[in-house]
């Protein structure tokens, strides 16, 4: 840390000299150390994909998942902090549920995003609190709408996607992305968001991994489904064709 860091950052309410309020940049180191979540949209779905790393082989296989669903047509995924997700995945819940008891209605992601964004940020100006440490991924699909997916920063900012990525390797996640095409079919969707995920993992820092995935769209009848297993099936095989033809590659160059 530069020493103009120096005692700017033991609390979330202090702004540093040049602006920045260091707790937030903490937080986001917490985000990049996790596993790696990306979310795709398609032409009539949206996919959650998470790296989850297996940090024992002792755990139960569905033990510390990172997908959750939030309403009948809304999934979110976190990177960061596992204990973090859950409770904002119990704020978003509570949102949604006050929505449809006042509405008779499931809530617009666009009007979810934005109470969970004003949530997290809230947690960035008192010095009695701590930033959230995670990313969060939501997405939906309904009839009107269509497929909508969204991302929320430790800071509390929003912003709308076509395709976003969080955690360790985001970046080369990105890179892949940018590939895609923005209208795709849902199997395409799919087997996409399973290379990609195969492909980040990095086998020499973390051996053994958990692919999840959460799916809403036309072709689950707009439920949004964690781990489907025909489709996860498909995604994982998918990854593993990936992962093989770079490894031969790799040994042939």
């Amino acid at each position: 840390m530069s020493t103009i860091g120096t005692g700017y950052d033991l609390s979330a309410s202090q702004f540093s000299p040049d602006g920045r309020v260091f707790q937030i940049d903490y937080a986001s180191k917490a985000v990049e150390k996790s596993g790696t979540v990306i979310g795709i949209r398609g032409k009539d779905a949206v996919v959650l994909a998470v790296e989850k790393i297996i940090t024992s082989k002792l755990y139960e296989p569905d033990a510390g998942g990172r997908i959750f669903t939030i309403e009948k047509n809304i999934g979110m995924a976190v990177a960061g902090l596992v204990a973090d997700g859950n409770y904002v995945a119990d704020i978003a819940r509570q949102e949604a549920a006050n929505y449809r008891q006042q509405f008779e209605q499931a809530i617009p992601l666009k009007h979810l995003c934005d109470r969970v964004a004003g949530y997290v940020h809230a947690y960035t100006l008192y010095s009695a609190v701590r930033p959230f440490g995670l990313s969060i991924i939501l997405a939906s699909w309904d009839e009107v709408e269509g497929p909508q997916l969204y991302k929320i920063e430790p800071s509390g900012s929003s912003f709308g996607y076509f395709a976003c990525a969080s955690g360790k390797a985001k970046q080369l996640a990105k890179t892949e992305m940018e590939k895609l095409k923005t209208d795709m079919r849902t199997d395409e969707l799919v087997e996409s968001a399973g290379e990609i995920i195969y492909k980040v993992h990095d086998e020499l820092k973390d051996k053994d991994f958990r692919f999840e995935m959460g799916l809403v769209g036309r072709v689950t009848g707009g439920l949004h489904l964690i781990n489907p297993s025909e489709l996860t099936e498909k995604a994982r095989k998918a990854g593993d064709a990936a992962n093989k033809e770079e490894d031969s590659d790799n040994e042939t160059h």
